[in-house]
């Protein structure tokens, strides 16, 4: 089954990839040479004020981009979180024990929908239900050419079917803890990431997937000097970026905007009718082309 929606008179497959770059500070945005990234956002929406929640650690925001809520909801707060160890429960779960991820919603709520799952980081997984992803990857030491071939070749492999793609690399934060933020080491881990989405895109527009593919580009925290998890603004201000046939051409944005709202706009992408009541992100302001005014929040 393809699912397609209808804006005006284009018809489109509803599919999205989510590029998530750990470690990538506003503040290293505006240093890096990003000539893909730029291309990719040109035609959509760009924030460097985007907030992450607090900690600004790896773990409770990348739980936060993709669960809609914060760590005083979902309950992860630091990078140790585990299914059997953990300090706060979730205010709602899942029969595992897991807080509702936005991968659940789309297998509760959209048919035939594929989701996937690529990570370098080998904790990041730790906190979804994994029976809600039909593909996984962990590369090995902070390796991540591998797993951009395996998403594209995953979106090739199922471009009939309503997809939703997580492609994330954590070589970025790394060159920042053992070099320093801004530092030259950490500039090129940015552009290294950068060829690759390069190289994504033009694999994709050859296979014809790009043009009807709705892309995000996020982040979990910035740095400073060699750490992060403060609340300084080095640390607590990301690029958030999001392009596709239903993002309005909005240029660089900056209105209020949180690690929380991801999920939102892919839920309201993808059409579903109902979310959790306990997500507490929002949907960021005319991002879309026709926001869901069907989309009802609910808590069981």
């Amino acid at each position: 089954m393809l699912l397609v929606c209808v804006s005006g008179n284009a018809i489109f497959a509803q599919r999205v990839l989510i590029i998530g770059l750990d470690g990538f500070g506003a503040e290293g945005y505006k240093m890096a040479k990003h000539p893909n990234i730029d291309a990719l956002v040109a035609d959509g929406v760009l924030s460097l004020t985007t907030r992450p929640v607090m900690p600004s650690v790896t773990m409770p925001n990348w739980t936060s981009h993709l669960s809609g809520a914060g760590p005083e909801e979902h309950g992860v707060v630091n990078n140790n979180w585990t299914i059997d160890k953990h300090d706060l429960p979730p205010i709602e779960a899942d029969k595992e024990g897991f807080y509702p991820s936005v991968f659940k919603l789309l297998k509760d709520q959209v048919p035939d929908l594929k989701t996937a799952f690529y990570y370098n980081w080998a904790n990041l997984i730790k906190s979804f239900n994994q029976k809600y992803l039909d593909e996984t990857s962990f590369e090995d030491n902070y390796g991540f050419t591998g797993n951009y071939q395996k998403a594209y070749d995953f979106m090739v492999k199922n471009q009939k079917e309503p997809t939703m793609v997580f492609l994330y690399t954590v070589h970025i934060d790394h060159a920042g803890h053992d070099h320093k933020w801004l530092s030259p080491q950490y500039i090129t881990a940015i552009e290294e990431a950068d060829v690759a989405i390069g190289k994504l895109m033009n694999q994709l527009k050859a296979e014809n997937l790009y043009h009807d593919t709705h892309f995000l580009l996020i982040s979990d925290h910035g740095g400073i000097p060699t750490g992060h998890g403060g609340v300084s603004m080095s640390e607590m201000q990301v690029p958030w970026g999001a392009t596709g046939p239903q993002i309005n051409h909005l240029g660089l944005v900056d209105y209020p905007n949180s690690n929380k709202n991801t999920s939102l706009v892919v839920a309201n992408i993808f059409g579903l009718k109902e979310v959790p009541n306990s997500w507490s992100g929002v949907l960021p302001e005319l991002i879309l082309k026709k926001k869901n005014k069907k989309l009802k929040k609910y808590f069981r």
